[in-house]
This record gives structure tokens, sequence and C-alpha cells, in this order.
């Protein structure tokens, strides 16, 4: 097996871990609790990093089955890799400026169920198991297009360096708005 991919299994595994230790003895009433309007619950951080995973579901398919239609730009490594590294370095866990989410990433709604920490925990061994799926693609340098806009693209390595590393920021931000609740 690839071991980019071991290394994604393993930290996202982690990260499913801390999530579990740090939350789930939380009742529905704490994950889905809001420290002020601007700020996303617990509950609402894990629902979109599971919306956000998701959503490369489609673009990995269409890319594997030939017809992900790329824009001219992904055709030159130089503006694929500086796209990358641009999303890269605007989701590190350790970058103290937000980001705004495209909307299509947006949690669905405030108050999400009791059980989004099982949920959350499903669809990680899910995507774990999607990704493990890809190793071809990974092995052929394979360009993706974001799902939230075609015009920003990179390679399929690079999403799953972005997927983790945002991993990582929103258990940070969860672990803030606990802070904030004790």
């Amino acid at each position: 097996m690839n071991p980019k991919i071991q290394l994604w299994e393993k930290e996202l595994n982690e990260i499913t871990a801390q999530f579990k230790s740090h939350f789930g003895h939380l009742t529905p009433e704490e994950l889905n609790r809001k420290p002020d309007a601007k700020t996303w619950s617990i509950a609402e951080n894990m629902a979109h990093l599971i919306k956000i995973n998701e959503s490369y579901y489609p673009v990995v398919k269409a890319a594997r089955e030939g017809h992900l239609k790329l824009p001219f730009i992904a055709r030159f490594s130089f503006f694929t890799n500086r796209l990358g590294k641009f999303i890269l370095k605007s989701v590190e866990p350790e970058r103290k400026k937000k980001v705004k989410t495209f909307p299509i990433w947006e949690p669905n709604a405030s108050q999400l169920s009791g059980n989004i920490l099982q949920q959350f925990e499903k669809h990680q061994r899910e995507f774990i198991s999607f990704m493990k799926g890809t190793e071809g693609l990974l092995s052929k340098q394979t360009i993706i297009s974001s799902p939230a806009n075609n015009m920003i693209v990179y390679k399929l390595e690079t999403a799953y360096d972005i997927i983790v590393s945002h991993e990582k920021r929103h258990l940070n931000q969860a672990l803030e708005v606990l802070q904030q609740q004790q």
C-alpha cells in the first residue's frame, strides 16, 4: 500500500480518537451549544467535516471513470501545485486567521442529532476505505478540481493532505468551543 495512504489513515484514526476522547461524554445539548452566533458548535464542526469530505466522492468518481472536466490551467503543474499549496496553507491547524467556507460546505442545521459523533466515526471509516480505493489515481498523479469550484485544481494527493490538515484545524476549533463551555 502507498505509504502516504498509510500515513493519512493513521492521522485520520488519531483525529477520530481525539474527537471520541474529548467529546464522547458530552450530551447532545453540549455538542450543539454555540459560544456565539458566529462560532460553530462542536456538532457543526463534525457535520462540516463529513460534508466536505463526502463532496470529494463524485469528483474522484468522475476522475476514475475518465470524464472529469478540468479547466485549461489544470494542464500546468505550476498552477496545480500553487493552488494546492495555497489551499493547504489556508487550512493549517495552527493558522489563526479563519477562512469562510464555501456555502456548499456549511453545516445544514444548528441543532444536530445526538449521534453526530457516531456518524463522524462511521464517516471516517468509510472515508479511509474510499481513500484506499484511489491508490491507482494517486500513482498516476491525478489532478482533480475542488468540489466547491472547478477552477481550483490540485493533485488528489494534495486533496488528502488538505482534508487531514482541515480535520485537525476543526478538531482544534471544537476544543476551543469546549473550553468556552467550561
